[in-house]
């Protein structure tokens, strides 16, 4: 009988310490999980249950884990191939035939750090009069959300039926003080000024003003986007006239596809890039419908397709940029189901950013091979980290770790969630 009494006990404390309970109770008690709003889910997907949920459904402002449910629609969607344009060819009066083209929401074209010439390549071929038609989008150039003094800065470029240079202006001093600026149309729009050290765009227009003195390095500043513009930085990159027109497609339209679609992937995912996250639903949409690119209506179809319960997510942009996003991390979870059922492991692990190696996360010590594989999202009182951990016994689990309402540096988030997944995977 005291034999028996003993094995009962034992099995109470060994329940009593197992990792996750033990993780639990810190969750609930420590300072570092409860001076601000925490929430954790960890779920096993080989026993198909959750092994820890700490306000796992509450709603969290997500930032860039939003990037993950682009990502998803991406998936659903797009082909292994970006779609780059539509054109059609129509008979003119005489010899004289004209090309007609509508973007498709690709934002590579041009892109100072991406740059996919298929637009350019096919345009400089042609013997037809060159005329770009933007009818197929007339919505807003900024999100549900955004905020309006953004507009300066790099990571709120506008949206548009045809990105160019993404979108952005880049300034860049070289340490021997030479200045240069891409597109190089926009050289003679900036003015010199003694106030500030970075280049400020006005508001409404495309005029800069930068310091008298330089620093070495490059800014990119979003530049005000119009269809007359976009014809005219084509027109000044191929040296021949580019028209501007006001024609829907029309059915006969051919589509050309560009880049991999997972070149697009890697960099929106590893360098958290906005403008990429926002323009996967016009290529998403334009794959549906050949007629109109209508981004927030394929953003509600994905969203309606998720079967997620009513008050557990909220999904209004593409980016995260908009505080009007909330997520639940049991949301998360089953986002990361639903992907990690679409994409093998190797290649969805070479996507999203490795912890200590690439992308956002290179900060994130592991101290050897990397066993964290996942998306960031971070902006004032907010840091979220959603994506996969490797155990040391081989497992991989899935996790939804989202703080908000924090006053300590984001850094410092960081580091506190580096170190929870550290405990994570050399305890599970």
């Amino acid at each position: 009988m005291k034999t028996y009494v003993w094995l009962v006990l034992l099995v109470v404390i060994g329940i009593g310490c197992s990792p996750a309970r033990r993780l639990s109770r810190e969750l609930h008690t420590k300072a570092l999980y409860t001076d601000h709003f925490t929430g954790v889910a960890l779920y096993d997907p080989t026993k198909q249950k959750m092994v820890i949920a700490y306000n796992a459904d509450k709603p969290f402002t997500p930032a860039s884990n939003t990037k993950l449910f682009s990502f998803y629609a991406g998936l659903l969607t797009l082909h292994d191939s970006l779609p780059a344009f539509r054109y059609v060819v129509r008979k003119g009066v005489g010899q004289t035939d004209s090309l007609i083209f509508w973007g498709t929401g690709n934002p590579l074209t041009l892109h100072p750090d991406l740059p996919d010439t298929t637009l350019l390549a096919f345009l400089r071929k042609r013997p037809e009069q060159l005329f770009f038609s933007p009818a197929n989008y007339s919505g807003p150039r900024f999100g549900a959300g955004w905020a309006w003094d953004d507009y300066n800065d790099d990571y709120s470029p506008e949206l548009a039926p045809l990105p160019l240079f993404g979108n952005v202006v880049r300034f860049a001093t070289t340490p021997s003080s030479v200045s240069t600026v891409s597109p190089r149309r926009f050289a003679d729009s900036i003015r010199v000024a003694n106030p500030g050290n970075s280049v400020r765009r006005s508001e409404f227009g495309n005029q800069f003003t930068r310091p008298v003195t330089a620093r070495a390095g490059r800014q990119d500043v979003p530049f005000r986007w119009s269809s007359a513009l976009a014809a005219q930085l084509l027109s000044d990159t191929l040296r021949r006239p580019v028209g501007l027109v006001q024609l829907p497609v029309p059915a006969d339209a051919q589509l050309v596809r560009g880049f991999p679609t997972d070149s697009l992937y890697k960099r929106m995912l590893q360098v958290s890039d906005n403008q990429f996250a926002e323009q996967v639903l016009f290529m998403a949409s334009a794959e549906r419908n050949a007629t109109s690119l209508a981004p927030a209506v394929e953003l509600r179809r994905v969203a309606d397709s998720l079967h997620n319960p009513v008050g557990s997510a909220r999904w209004v942009d593409g980016s995260g940029l908009s505080r009007y996003n909330l997520f639940t991390p049991t949301v998360l979870i089953d986002l990361l189901k639903k992907i990690s059922a679409l994409v093998p492991q190797q290649r969805l692990f070479m996507l999203l950013p490795a912890a200590g190696q690439s992308g956002t996360l290179a900060s994130i010590r592991t101290g050897g091979q990397p066993y964290v594989f996942a998306k960031s999202g971070s902006m004032t009182g907010v840091y979220n980290l959603s994506g996969y951990v490797r155990t040391q016994r081989g497992k991989i689990l899935y996790f939804s770790i989202m703080h908000n309402n924090f006053t300590q540096p984001v850094s410092e988030i960081r580091r506190r969630t580096g170190e929870l997944l550290k405990t994570i995977h050399e305890q599970f």
